[in-house]
């Protein structure tokens, strides 16, 4: 039996700006953004390529964390010096590409995967981006 993890919440103070950060900055596809009432807004976005999601949501009944809570969320790409050039294209702040030696974070890339850029959205909710070995390397 499969368990696939499909949607991670992650919580925000200003939904909309938001939305704007994941779809226009992320370039996160927007699945959907539903009203339920007056009083409930669901906006679930997907990144490229990827088979989870994450919700943005407030109103009644809707759990909600302390805006910038969530740390740790993590992408997966081929080629990290691309992504955070796109990422850094976009308007993010991106950190510096880096990696792990010695236990502590060194500037430029590692080995396979061992590459690392790091952000934060408009709330603070950290993300890495991690680079993997390209298909069929040795990991």
């Amino acid at each position: 039996m499969d368990w696939k993890l499909e949607l991670v919440p992650v919580p925000v103070s200003d939904i909309d700006r938001a939305k704007r950060f994941y779809s226009e900055q992320l370039g996160f596809a927007v699945d959907h953004d539903t009203r339920v009432g007056d009083d409930v807004r669901i906006v679930q976005l997907t990144p490229p390529g990827s088979g989870c999601s994450i919700v943005i949501a407030a109103g009644a009944g809707v759990a909600e964390p302390e805006p910038g809570s969530v740390q740790g969320l993590q992408l997966v790409v081929s080629d990290i010096a691309a992504a955070r050039a796109q990422l850094v294209r976009r308007g993010v702040a991106a950190g510096p590409v880096q990696h792990v030696e010695n236990g502590a974070l060194a500037d430029g890339p590692g080995e396979p995967w061992n590459s690392f850029v790091y952000f934060s959205d408009p709330d603070g909710n950290g993300w890495a981006v991690q680079e993997r070995p390209a298909e069929g390397a040795e990991a």
